[in-house]
């Protein structure tokens, strides 16, 4: 295996490397960038955490550092389209680890925040943009962004890009692309739909394929366990706090029940946080950050966070429920087992889901160890009632303890001796009537 040191990378990205504790390419790594330090065009097949962005990323820094700016101001050099706003915000900061020093100006551009800031950093020059679809059409449209003057173009997570929808916007910045360009294609699966779409947009690509042979990573130990969908709360909550977990995130197929299983485990002392689409951007983030420094444990998300999130030191994912696509559980359970390290994945499934169960089987080709669980009588029916339940507070501990100083003790119940009458319980109290 060679060295990022072999690759012809400059000193300043090297040191930036090292000071990150990277000194060999992963598989899609060692793969792609020989290719890509070419200027070739490249379809990449490689599921999430395989180590893909820095495969990309670290060629179009070298690709730049080279040459000098001499595009006009608001007239980006670099395209780096994404699906989700998540994965524009990670690709961003991985190209400010990896590119610290060189000078080269980078920015996202995403929905869901007001477009003020990302319009001034436009105006003030910018060599690498890194956008979602809707966005960056809303600032074409606007004279914000031309497009006329790149010289890469990178694709994300094309199958996940076709799944929302986005082929009608990909074919309509496609179009405003200069044709003289290097095209990078990324995509976890290659579907008939994805292959056409790389079909028009590449050019003689070089193509690498980093899948492993079976559809999940092998340092991921997966299992699942039969019960009952009333029975899931209690089962989430005896492996919180049986199991040795570190940060575990929790998938759920709605915000609704992802919304339900917080206050559940919020009930039941457990401290969680949210991330799904109905939260703003600004909360989302604030989740996403107070789960990777470990004020929250457990992080309950629906399958927005499925990509596009790397999280370090994530033991455990569990499946409170079991998503509709097979393909979206593998990229569940990428969420653990990243670079290389071992993580745990769990799989609720009640008599509904047995179908889905089989599909995903089928797609991984493994056969997953099985258990079952019941749960005991006190199953929280109520927490699987439609609609929105009413928030709860856990009580405070010691609240008892502290009220009892503040108690006008004069009115307390005194103990009543036998034989003695039993005092009245409340002023308004008139005893039984004599027949």
């Amino acid at each position: 295996m060679i060295n990022f040191s072999e690759m012809g990378f400059s000193e300043t990205i090297l040191e930036n490397l090292k000071n990150e504790g990277y000194e060999t390419p992963t598989a899609i790594q060692e793969q792609a960038i020989p290719v890509l330090l070419t200027g070739s065009d490249l379809l990449g097949v490689a599921q999430t955490g395989s180590g893909k962005t820095a495969a990309f990323s670290l060629p179009i820094l070298q690709h730049l550092a080279k040459k000098s700016a001499t595009e006009a101001l608001g007239v980006p050099r670099v395209l780096i389209l994404v699906p989700t706003r998540e994965l524009a915000s990670q690709i961003l900061k991985s190209l400010e680890v990896y590119g610290k020093g060189l000078g080269i100006k980078s920015w996202a551009f995403f929905g869901g925040i007001k477009q003020a800031e990302q319009v001034r950093a436009l105006k003030n020059g910018l060599d690498i943009l890194v956008a979602t679809p809707g966005r960056l059409l809303d600032l074409m449209e606007q004279g914000h962004i031309r497009l006329g003057k790149i010289e890469i173009f990178v694709l994300d997570e094309a199958d996940r890009m076709l799944d929302m929808g986005f082929i009608d916007d990909i074919n309509l910045i496609v179009e405003k692309l200069p044709e003289q360009k290097q095209t990078i294609f990324f995509s976890a699966t290659m579907p008939d739909n994805v292959a056409g779409l790389s079909y028009d947009i590449l050019n003689n690509p070089k193509r690498i394929d980093a899948t492993p042979k079976s559809a999940t990573v092998e340092s991921i130990s997966q299992r699942v366990i039969f019960c009952r969908r009333v029975d899931k709360f209690q089962l989430l909550k005896k492996i919180l706090k049986e199991e040795d977990t570190e940060l575990v995130i929790v998938f759920t197929k709605t915000k609704n029940m992802a919304d339900k299983v917080r206050e559940y485990l919020i009930h039941s002392r457990i401290p969680a946080t949210v991330f799904h689409g109905d939260k703003d951007q600004q909360d989302r983030e604030k989740a996403l950050h107070n789960f990777k420094v470990g004020s929250f444990k457990v992080l309950i998300a629906t399958d927005i966070a499925a990509r596009g999130i790397d999280v370090q030191g994530v033991s455990h994912v569990i499946n409170f429920e079991l998503p509709l696509e097979a393909e979206s559980y593998v990229h569940r359970i990428g969420r653990t087992g990243r670079a290389g390290k071992e993580g745990i994945a769990i799989s609720f499934c009640d008599d509904s889901e047995k179908p889905i169960l089989e599909r995903i089987l089928r797609l991984i080709k493994l056969k997953l160890p099985t258990e079952t669980y019941t749960g005991t009588p006190e199953a929280p029916g109520k927490w699987l009632m439609d609609g929105p339940i009413r928030k709860v507070t856990p009580p405070t501990p010691g609240k008892s303890q502290e009220k009892s100083s503040y108690l006008d003790h004069s009115k307390r119940q005194r103990v009543v001796k036998e034989g003695e009458a039993k005092p009245k319980t409340h002023p308004g109290f008139k005893g039984k009537k004599k027949k």
